[in-house]
């Protein structure tokens, strides 16, 4: 069908081509093979005389010319697809798309197991790739256009929407035979002496540990600093190291008779909610929309806090 000269077909083309950034992208979520897609971009680049995706390294970037158009195609798409019935379709149960996600090492023990059967449930087709939250994950303007969506603490000031996935107690962990351990528990002035293994995630960014030890005017003596929260309960095991970490990863690690222990925290509860990122544009996208269901389904079933009480010496 066209309009003006123009084919639909074409115009759903370039909105997907500059919502994504990216050519293979496009292709992966409208069905068509990379050389359709190509020859689809090559038409767009006469049309309007324009490169409109330009490499940048690896990847592309909008020319200047793509930025203001954007917003324009999805408003004409949106007023189109109302009328017409031209909005691109997404069938879970036939799909073989595949979303790129970004999130922790953390995040991923948390959600993988039940994402992936929530997902598989109703796309056995459908596939994830999943990649680490890198240390300038806020400082990059596409990160919600190269990725589908991101899991991340809320209040990381993503310039996209979020919506609530779960939340997690912090807790203590140490070796089960800490020489500082009084009856199963720490006390401040221990934590103030004792050395700790803390998690970064690059520059300026603040976890939920370092603002609690910051309010109570505690300086950590860092013996030593990983990427992430997941190395943490493995690299103080049979040292005098603590580390601060989320309750739902400690309790992965804790056994009778492990040499690790989880121990109540000497101060008031602190809460990690963790949450989904992603670019406003994607609600235009009935896949999008269907991926972010199963966000929300997710979350439902994180409510529930880690059960029992805490293993202590």
């Amino acid at each position: 069908m066209t309009l003006g000269g123009i084919d639909l077909n074409l115009l759903i083309s370039l909105k997907v081509l500059l919502e994504e950034g990216n050519v293979t992208r496009a292709g992966q979520r409208l069905e068509l093979s990379q050389p359709a897609m190509s020859a689809s971009l090559a038409r767009l680049r006469r049309r309007f005389d324009d490169e409109l995706l330009v490499r940048a390294g690896r990847d592309y970037e909008l020319t200047p010319l793509a930025k203001d158009l954007l917003p324009e195609v999805q408003h004409a798409v949106r007023l189109l697809s109302r009328a017409l019935r031209l909005e691109d379709q997404f069938d879970p149960t036939t799909s073989e798309r595949t979303f790129r996600l970004s999130m922790s090492d953390y995040a991923i023990s948390v959600v993988h197991e039940p994402l992936l059967r929530l997902i598989e449930s109703t796309a056995p087709g459908v596939r994830l790739e999943i990649e680490g939250l890198g240390v300038d994950i806020r400082s990059s303007e596409k990160v919600l256009v190269d990725f589908d969506a991101l899991i991340a603490p809320l209040g990381f000031g993503f310039p996209g929407a979020s919506r609530p996935l779960w939340r997690d107690r912090m807790v203590l962990m140490a070796s089960y035979d800490h020489p500082r351990l009084h009856e199963g528990g720490l006390t401040l002035e221990a934590l103030a002496e004792v050395p700790h293994a803390v998690a970064g995630f690059g520059p300026g960014i603040l976890t939920p540990a370092d603002r609690v030890f910051g309010e109570l005017g505690i300086t950590r003596h860092v013996a030593l600093q990983v990427h992430g929260f997941l190395p943490l309960p493995f690299v103080i095991a049979g040292t005098e190291m603590v580390a601060v970490v989320p309750e739902r990863l400690a309790r992965t690690h804790v056994r009778e008779g492990g040499p690790v222990v989880i121990v109540e925290p000497p101060f008031d509860e602190v809460v990690l909610a963790e949450g989904y990122w992603f670019g406003r544009d994607r609600m235009s996208d009935p896949a999008h929309r269907w991926l972010f269901a199963r966000f929300d389904e997710l979350a439902e079933g994180l409510v529930e806090e880690p059960a029992g009480d805490l293993a202590t010496t």
